[in-house]
Order: structure tokens, then C-alpha cells, then sequence
């Protein structure tokens, strides 16, 4: 009998021993991200936040079938020949996902985890193609700004004020197609690689402020990267970036200090997806950007592009998720946090 590799790394991790190729990734954002410091990143920048649609649901479904397609289109595909598609959103059901991709006719594996979808999402469909259980896969997500405000907070006519704490959701959707190393890279610049992932746990601290995403989330976030530091026998140093999906501003100093705790010293190189989307000067974003389409958008536009072009040679990709619903906070709940590593390393 063939003896079967062990994948496993300490308590969390997976090593690939068949490491998937990003073939393409295509992100599509709102006009207020395109606004910001990163506009020049995004493929496309839509004008209208309906996208066509007739109501915020509707837009950001439409929003995730253009992403979809402009990723197939990258890397020169059709919809039939991805053999799985990975992903998620912030809604109820996931109904920006399943009415987004159900055209697509992809067997679908809908995740959940709030604004670490995109890691999850990315995760599972890498262990798919290096496990051989599909030759293609397609990761994807997006959020939209006022469909998270009308489930989560208040409806936008209301006009209520946002504290200083508060975050903006990102109306963006980023989407990843991977392969096998038999599948052609299509891209110039480097290759990319997802190396290993590290799935997370849930970490709750009782923090109950909705409005507070950063401090729900930032001690996830601790957990998952000292995790996979130590199950890889590794300092922070060996990133280039650790980049998180959406702790904002005060979550940051809050990962920051509790790394500390830990043992490691992340400030010379941590960097927040949630703080490099928005200008807090000019944009009134308070603490930054959230969101499943936060850390996707910045993903498939800035940092893909550091990559492909060998700016860095690895990072730690680490988005966040804040795991609440409407029901749980009116029943007083606390808010849990969720976070899942992802070593994208180019070659």
C-alpha cells in the first residue's frame, strides 16, 4: 500500500506537498473604494452602487457574477472548467452568493465566516486541488456597504452617527482561481503559490460593541497567527507582510499588544487590509474598512500585484471575521471573533 504524506503541521496547519498556482484574480469595488489609496489596483471601479439591480442584494450578487467572470476570463477559462467553487458572504443564507453564481452552474460549497470568508474560502479550495480532488477551483466573496447596514446596523435613511471604534463595510468582491502545477500560469510576473494554511479557532473575549469589529476580532487574529508561527517553528520576520483582513485601527494596536503576550513582535510588519483601503483624512472611514470584500478586494488587487511582480517573496495572509448576527446581538450575546492564515509565497 502507498504510504500516504502527512499534510499535517502542529495543531492547526496543513502544508501543501502539492502546492495550487493562482492562475487569475479579479476584484471589482464600489466607487468609494476606488476613491481610496488602492484605486489603482482594483480591475474595475462601478460607479453605481445598485450595479444595475433593484435593490442592495440584488447589487451585490450582480457585483459577485462580474468578478466570477472577469476571473475566468483572465485566466482563459469557462465556467466548466472549474470543477469546484469555494464562497461566502455577509447575508442571510448567503443569498449574495448563491443568486451571484447560480448561472455559473460551478458545484458550489458555501462557507461562512464573516470577513475571514475569503481566507476560509481560499483555504479550502487549496486543499482541494493539492489533495487532487479538483484540477481547478474557484475562491470568492464580497460585501456590500449598504446591504451589511441594512442587516446588521440601521438603515441608511436613518442617518444614525458612527463612533470613533466603528468600521465602514467595503462594497468589493474579489475572487481567486486556482490549479494544479500541470495547469498553464497565465499571468506574467512571478508565480504564486499557496504554500500552507492555518485554520483558526473561535476566540471570544465577551466584547459586545457592534460597532467595536476590531477589538471582537483582534484576539482571532492572535490566535490563528501565533498558532501558525509555532506550528511552522517560525518568526515574524520570515513574511515579508502578515497582513490581516479588517481590524481597523484600534484592532491593530489590540493585535499588536497581544502578539506581544505571545512572544512575537509583528509592528515592523503587520499590515491591516482595513487600514490600506480607505484615506481616514479625506473619506470618513473612522477606524477603516471591513467587510467580506475588504480583505478579498485588497487581496486580488495590492497585494497580488506586490507579489506577481516580486516586491515580496511571501506574506501571511490573515483575514478576520466578527461572528455575529442580528438575532445573537439582540439577545445580548457577545460578538466571536474568527481568523484563518493563508501563506501565499511567489516564485
Amino acid at each position: 500500500m502507498e504510504k500516504k504524506l502527512n499534510k499535517r503541521k502542529g495543531s492547526q496547519s496543513l502544508e501543501f506537498t502539492n502546492p495550487p498556482v493562482i492562475l487569475s484574480t479579479a476584484c471589482v469595488v464600489g466607487k468609494k473604494e476606488g476613491e481610496g489609496p488602492l484605486g489603482a489596483y482594483f480591475d474595475q471601479i462601478e460607479e453605481d452602487p445598485m450595479f444595475g439591480g433593484k435593490t442592495w442584494e440584488d447589487a451585490e450578487s450582480k457585483m459577485m457574477f462580474r468578478t466570477a467572470n472577469l476571473a475566468l476570463k483572465k485566466a482563459k477559462l469557462e465556467s466548466k472548467n472549474i470543477r469546484y467553487l469555494v464562497g461566502g458572504d455577509l447575508l442571510g443564507q448567503l443569498i449574495a452568493t448563491s443568486f451571484g453564481v447560480e448561472s455559473l452552474e460551478i458545484p458550489l460549497i458555501g462557507v461562512y465566516g464573516a470577513c475571514s470568508t475569503m481566507g476560509e474560502s481560499l483555504a479550502v479550495a487549496s486543499v482541494l486541488v493539492d489533495g487532487g480532488y479538483a484540477d481547478r477551483a474557484m475562491a470568492i466573496t464580497s460585501s456590500h456597504f449598504a446591504g451589511a447596514e441594512k442587516q446588521f446596523r440601521f438603515p441608511l435613511a436613518y442617518g444614525n452617527q458612527r463612533p470613533l471604534a466603528a468600521t465602514w463595510t467595503v462594497t468589493g468582491s474579489g475572487a481567486v482561481i486556482l490549479g494544479d502545477e500541470t495547469n498553464t500560469v497565465l499571468y506574467s510576473g512571478h508565480k504564486v503559490h499557496v504554500r500552507a494554511v492555518t485554520f483558526g479557532k473561535i476566540v471570544d473575549y465577551g466584547v459586545k460593541d457592534s460597532m467595536n469589529m476590531g477589538a471582537c476580532m483582534a484576539p482571532a487574529a492572535s490566535s490563528v497567527i501565533a498558532a501558525h508561527l509555532r506550528d511552522f517553528n517560525l518568526i515574524p520576520a520570515y513574511y515579508d507582510k502578515i497582513v490581516t483582513g479588517d481590524l481597523g485601527s484600534v484592532g491593530k494596536d489590540i493585535l499588536i499588544d497581544l502578539m506581544r503576550q505571545e512572544g512575537y513582535d509583528i509592528s515592523k510588519n503587520h499590515m491591516d487590509c482595513g487600514i490600506e483601503i480607505y484615506d481616514p483624512e479625506v473619506q470618513d472611514t473612522h477606524s477603516g474598512g471591513s467587510g467580506c470584500g475588504c480583505s478579498a478586494a485588497t487581496l486580488c488587487g495590492y497585494l497580488m500585484n506586490h507579489l506577481k511582480e516580486g516586491k515580496w517573496k511571501r506574506i501571511l495572509f490573515v483575514p478576520t471575521g466578527a461572528l455575529l448576527s442580528p438575532v445573537s446581538f439582540n439577545e445580548g450575546q457577545s460578538v466571536p471573533g474568527i481568523a484563518h492564515a493563508v501563506v501565499l509565497e511567489a516564485v
